[in-house]
Protein backbone atom coordinates (compact mmCIF):
# COMPACT_ATOMS: atom_id res chain seq x y z
CA UNK A 1 0.00 0.00 0.00
CA UNK A 2 1.36 3.45 -0.76
CA UNK A 3 0.34 6.54 0.77
CA UNK A 4 0.64 9.49 -1.18
CA UNK A 5 1.95 12.41 0.95
CA UNK A 6 0.15 16.07 1.66
CA UNK A 7 1.63 19.13 1.26
CA UNK A 8 1.26 21.54 4.75
CA UNK A 9 -1.42 23.81 2.77
CA UNK A 10 -3.23 20.15 1.57
CA UNK A 11 -3.09 18.96 5.01
CA UNK A 12 -4.70 21.89 6.11
CA UNK A 13 -7.41 21.57 3.67
CA UNK A 14 -7.91 17.70 4.65
CA UNK A 15 -7.85 18.74 8.66
CA UNK A 16 -10.69 20.60 7.67
CA UNK A 17 -12.49 17.88 5.52
CA UNK A 18 -12.42 15.01 8.42
CA UNK A 19 -15.65 13.40 7.63
CA UNK A 20 -14.87 13.50 3.90
CA UNK A 21 -16.91 11.04 2.19
CA UNK A 22 -14.56 8.27 1.09
CA UNK A 23 -14.76 5.54 -2.03
CA UNK A 24 -13.25 3.09 -3.55
CA UNK A 25 -12.34 3.89 -7.02
CA UNK A 26 -11.93 0.35 -8.52
CA UNK A 27 -9.29 0.53 -11.72
CA UNK A 28 -9.59 -2.94 -13.94
CA UNK A 29 -7.76 -3.41 -17.16
CA UNK A 30 -5.56 -5.89 -19.27
CA UNK A 31 -1.67 -5.87 -18.20
CA UNK A 32 0.11 -2.71 -19.20
CA UNK A 33 -3.28 -0.54 -19.35
CA UNK A 34 -2.21 1.71 -17.49
CA UNK A 35 -4.32 1.30 -14.54
CA UNK A 36 -1.47 2.14 -11.78
CA UNK A 37 0.00 5.04 -13.53
CA UNK A 38 -3.68 6.17 -13.72
CA UNK A 39 -4.11 5.90 -10.25
CA UNK A 40 -0.52 7.66 -9.30
CA UNK A 41 -1.23 10.56 -11.21
CA UNK A 42 -4.72 10.51 -9.77
CA UNK A 43 -3.53 10.47 -6.11
CA UNK A 44 -1.21 13.16 -6.86
CA UNK A 45 -3.85 15.57 -7.78
CA UNK A 46 -6.69 14.72 -5.03
CA UNK A 47 -3.98 14.82 -2.44
CA UNK A 48 -2.76 18.36 -3.51
CA UNK A 49 -6.66 19.11 -3.01
CA UNK A 50 -6.79 17.81 0.15
CA UNK A 51 -8.30 14.40 -0.09
CA UNK A 52 -6.84 11.49 2.10
CA UNK A 53 -5.87 9.26 -0.89
CA UNK A 54 -4.20 5.36 -0.58
CA UNK A 55 -3.20 3.89 -3.50
CA UNK A 56 -3.35 -0.60 -3.23
CA UNK A 57 -1.33 -1.75 -5.80
CA UNK A 58 -2.17 -4.79 -6.82
CA UNK A 59 1.75 -5.80 -6.78
CA UNK A 60 2.66 -4.56 -3.84
CA UNK A 61 -0.60 -6.55 -2.23
CA UNK A 62 0.27 -9.60 -3.77
CA UNK A 63 3.68 -9.26 -2.26
CA UNK A 64 2.79 -8.07 1.38
CA UNK A 65 -0.72 -9.33 1.54
CA UNK A 66 -1.56 -12.20 -0.97
CA UNK A 67 1.83 -13.63 -0.90
CA UNK A 68 1.72 -17.39 -1.17
CA UNK A 69 -0.97 -17.07 -3.48
CA UNK A 70 -0.98 -18.15 -7.02
CA UNK A 71 -3.30 -17.42 -10.14
CA UNK A 72 -5.53 -20.19 -10.08
CA UNK A 73 -9.34 -18.57 -10.64
CA UNK A 74 -9.63 -19.23 -6.74
CA UNK A 75 -6.89 -18.29 -5.86
CA UNK A 76 -7.15 -14.63 -8.06
CA UNK A 77 -10.69 -14.68 -6.13
CA UNK A 78 -9.49 -14.42 -2.93
CA UNK A 79 -6.27 -11.92 -3.93
CA UNK A 80 -9.05 -9.49 -5.01
CA UNK A 81 -11.80 -9.93 -2.33
CA UNK A 82 -8.98 -9.31 0.11
CA UNK A 83 -8.14 -6.20 -1.37
CA UNK A 84 -11.61 -5.46 -1.86
CA UNK A 85 -11.99 -5.52 2.45
CA UNK A 86 -8.90 -3.53 3.26
CA UNK A 87 -10.46 -0.88 0.49
CA UNK A 88 -14.14 -0.83 2.01
CA UNK A 89 -12.70 -0.14 5.81
CA UNK A 90 -10.05 2.83 4.34
CA UNK A 91 -13.61 3.97 2.20
CA UNK A 92 -15.81 3.53 5.04
CA UNK A 93 -13.08 5.87 7.07
CA UNK A 94 -13.15 8.68 4.56
CA UNK A 95 -10.40 7.66 2.71
CA UNK A 96 -10.19 7.79 -1.23
CA UNK A 97 -9.23 4.39 -2.47
CA UNK A 98 -7.50 4.27 -5.56
CA UNK A 99 -7.15 0.23 -6.64
CA UNK A 100 -5.35 -0.57 -9.62
CA UNK A 101 -6.22 -4.22 -9.86
CA UNK A 102 -6.36 -6.43 -12.87
CA UNK A 103 -9.40 -8.62 -11.19
CA UNK A 104 -10.01 -10.27 -14.22
CA UNK A 105 -13.53 -11.70 -13.46
CA UNK A 106 -16.63 -10.39 -13.14
CA UNK A 107 -17.68 -12.13 -10.18
CA UNK A 108 -14.93 -11.12 -8.27
CA UNK A 109 -15.56 -7.30 -8.79
CA UNK A 110 -18.75 -8.08 -7.72
CA UNK A 111 -18.02 -9.48 -4.84
CA UNK A 112 -16.44 -6.57 -3.61
CA UNK A 113 -18.73 -4.24 -4.81
CA UNK A 114 -21.41 -6.37 -2.86
CA UNK A 115 -19.55 -5.88 0.17
CA UNK A 116 -19.39 -1.87 -0.43
CA UNK A 117 -23.10 -2.10 -1.05
CA UNK A 118 -23.82 -3.83 2.01
CA UNK A 119 -21.69 -1.56 4.27
CA UNK A 120 -23.07 1.62 2.62
CA UNK A 121 -19.22 2.32 0.83
CA UNK A 122 -19.22 3.95 -2.60
CA UNK A 123 -18.20 1.51 -5.01
CA UNK A 124 -16.51 2.95 -8.50
CA UNK A 125 -15.52 0.31 -11.31
CA UNK A 126 -13.76 1.76 -13.72
CA UNK A 127 -12.73 0.30 -16.68
CA UNK A 128 -9.20 1.27 -18.27
CA UNK A 129 -10.14 -0.20 -22.00
CA UNK A 130 -6.67 -0.14 -23.79
CA UNK A 131 -6.47 -3.01 -26.29
CA UNK A 132 -4.41 -6.06 -25.57
CA UNK A 133 -2.27 -5.06 -28.80
CA UNK A 134 -1.12 -1.61 -27.14
CA UNK A 135 -0.87 -3.51 -23.66
CA UNK A 136 1.63 -5.64 -25.23
CA UNK A 137 3.65 -2.80 -27.10
CA UNK A 138 3.80 -1.26 -23.44
CA UNK A 139 4.27 -4.37 -21.85
CA UNK A 140 5.72 -2.50 -18.59
CA UNK A 141 6.70 -5.85 -16.99
CA UNK A 142 7.64 -8.09 -19.92
CA UNK A 143 4.88 -10.77 -19.38
CA UNK A 144 3.62 -10.44 -23.04
CA UNK A 145 7.16 -10.96 -24.71
CA UNK A 146 7.80 -13.94 -21.79
CA UNK A 147 4.54 -15.70 -22.85
CA UNK A 148 4.68 -15.34 -26.29
CA UNK A 149 8.56 -17.17 -25.64
CA UNK A 150 6.42 -19.50 -24.01
CA UNK A 151 8.14 -18.77 -20.41
CA UNK A 152 4.96 -18.45 -18.79
CA UNK A 153 1.08 -19.10 -19.40
CA UNK A 154 -2.04 -18.05 -17.96
CA UNK A 155 -1.05 -14.36 -18.44
CA UNK A 156 -4.74 -12.36 -18.16
CA UNK A 157 -6.33 -11.30 -21.93
CA UNK A 158 -3.97 -13.83 -24.17
CA UNK A 159 -3.97 -17.12 -22.59
CA UNK A 160 -5.96 -16.96 -19.17
CA UNK A 161 -9.78 -15.04 -19.64
CA UNK A 162 -10.52 -11.26 -18.77
CA UNK A 163 -13.94 -10.66 -18.84
CA UNK A 164 -14.33 -7.01 -19.77
CA UNK A 165 -16.93 -4.78 -17.14
CA UNK A 166 -20.41 -4.71 -19.43
CA UNK A 167 -21.62 -1.73 -17.16
CA UNK A 168 -18.93 0.35 -15.47
CA UNK A 169 -19.43 3.36 -13.95
CA UNK A 170 -16.62 5.08 -16.54
CA UNK A 171 -14.66 3.45 -19.01
CA UNK A 172 -11.89 5.23 -19.68
CA UNK A 173 -10.10 4.77 -23.33
CA UNK A 174 -6.09 5.49 -23.28
CA UNK A 175 -5.06 4.72 -26.69
CA UNK A 176 -3.72 8.21 -28.19
CA UNK A 177 -3.99 9.46 -25.10
CA UNK A 178 -1.77 11.46 -22.09
CA UNK A 179 -1.79 9.98 -18.54
CA UNK A 180 -2.90 13.75 -17.94
CA UNK A 181 -5.89 13.50 -20.13
CA UNK A 182 -7.64 10.20 -18.86
CA UNK A 183 -6.15 11.56 -15.56
CA UNK A 184 -8.23 14.61 -15.70
CA UNK A 185 -11.48 12.87 -17.12
CA UNK A 186 -11.56 10.43 -14.33
CA UNK A 187 -11.10 13.55 -12.02
CA UNK A 188 -13.92 15.49 -13.42
CA UNK A 189 -15.91 12.02 -13.07
CA UNK A 190 -15.39 12.24 -9.63
CA UNK A 191 -16.10 16.11 -9.14
CA UNK A 192 -19.70 14.58 -10.84
CA UNK A 193 -20.26 12.21 -8.27
CA UNK A 194 -19.28 14.79 -5.33
CA UNK A 195 -16.13 13.12 -4.59
CA UNK A 196 -13.28 15.48 -5.89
Amino acid sequence: MTTATTTPAAGAAAAGAACERGATVWLTGLPSAGKTTLAFALAERLTAEGHRVEVLDGDEIREFLSRGLGFSREDRHTNVTRIGFVAEKLASNGVKVLAPVIAPYADSRAAVRARHEAEGTDFLEIHVATPVELCSERDVKGLYARQAAGEISGLTGVDDPYEAPASPELRIQTQGRTVAESAAELHAFLTERGLA
